[in-house]
């Protein structure tokens, strides 16, 4: 069966008119959840920082005219790859990555540049590119058209490359490639946007979507008959499920209509249950698109306007914990979906992740070879899908969570987690 977007049915064909007022303004007993740590993905959120930092650097030695950085010129990019310790002491510590030799001119500097492996990893992941370039537009639309401008500065898009999967030089390589999804422009404050070219009605299905569709299609059929609302799938931490305060509230969360992200939400009351329903489902999309279901907090701050989002909507994932994970690590704030990871790894994991997981056994393998040479490593091992191979990572243990009614002065670290600072 096609799927086709809920736009195409419209609002009210969801919703019959004579509930809009009632579904909006009833209200729902809601809880109020403690944070709970989740060791599983903190420990992923952890590595992954690492990696990132890695290929960005990779990147830019790429990028680079003498095919090298020198050391002083990197100096200050430690809170820019998001590391804890200082970049010299990073690169040095992946010599499987990076080749540190002195400068031609002045041999007390430091320079780097790529490994024969590392260079292989980057022919690799070129191709890889290239090869899910169809997927890579896709996506990159359908942010565009949750967008309320259907467009997005470069400056505000240039983090989240990364994230989403894009090529370095995606605005040379991709853009041009796809001059109906996509054009650049100038918006009035001046600075440069991505702009989406045309709607495209068969990308306006929401990845809920999708999943409800391949599962059991006679829910989703009568979804679109607007005889019922989707659910989102929920994995609690250890001894919220068993609460009769949460199962009653999300129960009654669930049966809220299900609004597509790429739906026009200006007739919904901001302060709704039903708006917050269709917060859940924007940024549970967004996430969907992202390459590791995860990104930083302060990213989606930055398009926070433009998907309708409000002011203080990282609430949202500490109050809906069975849908969400909020992570203090690495000194920033993450943010993912928990049904993206299963046992500790991707539970269905993009082409692109998987080359990048080869990154990652290489720089794991750097740790083990780093001062006996990188040559003792064979290349030979890059070119296995280590990722298959590697031991899965058991669910840790979280914390007994406290649960209060939302009236009441229960503890709560919703406004440590909400604050601006990362």
């Amino acid at each position: 069966m096609k799927l086709r977007s809920t736009s195409h049915y419209g609002f009210s064909s969801i919703i019959p008119k004579f509930f809009h007022h009632h579904l909006q303004c009833r209200g729902i007993v809601k809880v109020r959840l403690k944070w709970v740590k989740n060791r599983s993905l903190d420990h992923i959120i952890d590595t992954e920082t690492d990696l990132k930092a890695a290929c960005l650097l990779k990147d830019a030695i790429k990028r680079s005219s003498g095919g090298f950085l020198a050391s002083n010129s990197i100096a200050n990019w430690q809170k820019l790859l998001g590391l804890t310790i200082p970049v010299l002491r990073f690169m040095r510590r992946y010599p499987t990555l990076f080749d540190e030799f002195p400068h031609p001119k002045y041999p007390s500097l430091p320079c780097f540049r790529l490994t024969d492996t590392a260079l292989m990893l980057h022919s690799q992941e070129e191709s890889i590119h290239q090869t899910n370039e169809p997927d890579t537009a896709e996506r990159l639309c359908k942010v565009l058209m949750m967008m309320k401008t259907r467009m997005v500065p470069l400056q505000s898009l240039s983090p989240l490359k990364w994230d989403l999967g894009l090529p370095d030089d995606y605005h040379k390589t991709l853009i041009p490639k796809y001059p109906d999804h996509f054009r650049v422009i100038k918006a009035s404050n001046g600075l440069p946007c991505l702009k989406l070219g045309e709607w495209r009605e068969e990308f306006a299905v929401s990845a809920l979507q999708e999943s409800n569709e391949r599962g059991d299609g006679g829910e989703y059929r009568e979804f679109k008959r607007g005889k019922s609302a989707l659910a989102f799938p929920m994995s609690f931490p250890r001894g919220y499920g068993a609460q009769k305060k949460v199962k009653a509230w999300m129960e009654e969360f669930q049966k809220l209509p299900y609004i597509s992200p790429y739906e026009d939400s200006r007739q919904i009351d901001p302060n709704s249950e039903l708006m917050e329903k269709r917060v859940v489902g924007v940024l549970h999309e967004f996430l969907s698109l992202t390459i590791h279901k995860k990104t930083k907090r302060n990213y989606l701050r930055s398009l926070s306007e433009e998907l309708n989002l409000p002011y203080k909507f990282t609430r949202i994932f500490t109050r809906y914990p069975g849908i969400f994970y909020l992570s203090l690590k690495c000194k920033t704030t993450t943010v993912a979906i928990k049904e993206g990871y299963r046992r500790g790894k991707l539970a269905t994991p993009h082409p692109i992740a998987r080359i990048r997981e080869k990154y990652n056994y290489v720089m794991r393998t750097g740790l083990l070879y780093r001062g006996k040479g990188i040559n003792m490593m064979p290349k030979e091992d890059v070119l296995l899908d280590d990722g298959e191979n590697t031991t899965e990572q058991e669910e840790s243990a979280e914390e007994e969570p406290n649960i209060d009614d939302e009236c009441s002065k229960g503890e709560t670290s919703e406004e440590d987690l909400d604050s601006d600072e990362d």
